[in-house]
């Protein structure tokens, strides 16, 4: 079942500025720290530069009525658009914040001229192995990257 659409008239996404640095760290931190225990460490989200991520404008915030409530870290491809991190503010979670941040990927990716959109995830953040599939993502791999194990995803968004 996907988020409710509705409440998309409400969000909003902009570039993120210097002064969102602490809100995007401690987004991030809020949204992978559940998945600490269960991989041993960190996971990469946790470990970003986030200051030089926003000066090199490679962040967006996502506002619900006005207030921050996403972070979504986008890397421009030859071919596609890499979503490098998406993380929501937990008590705003299930209001289709997640949903517009990826959908704002993937109208990036249209705009820039790039046929698709990846992302990866780790494979024990179950219910991302869940959630990117329910979004039209498809599973092009595995991979393992400084010894954490990688589910890679794309979606064709056309360009």
């Amino acid at each position: 079942m996907s988020e409710p659409l509705a409440a998309s008239a409400t969000i909003s996404i902009r570039p993120a500025v210097a002064g969102d640095l602490d809100f995007v760290r401690g987004c991030v931190i809020a949204g992978f720290e559940p998945y600490v225990a269960r991989m041993g460490r960190p996971p990469m989200p946790m470990l970003a530069d986030y200051a030089a991520l926003i000066g090199e404008g490679h962040v967006y915030v996502a506002e619900f009525g006005g207030t921050p409530a996403g972070v979504l870290v986008i890397l421009l491809e030859p071919e596609a658009v890499l979503v490098e991190t998406l993380a929501v503010d937990g008590g705003l979670r299930s209001l289709g914040i997640g949903q517009r941040l990826l959908a704002f990927a993937e109208d990036t990716a249209r705009a820039e001229g790039k046929s698709r959109v990846r992302l990866y995830t780790n494979v024990l953040m179950e219910d991302n192995l869940v959630w990117y599939p329910r979004r039209g993502y498809v599973e092009t791999g595995r991979s393992t990257y400084d010894g954490r194990h990688r589910v890679d995803f794309a979606k064709e968004v056309g360009g």
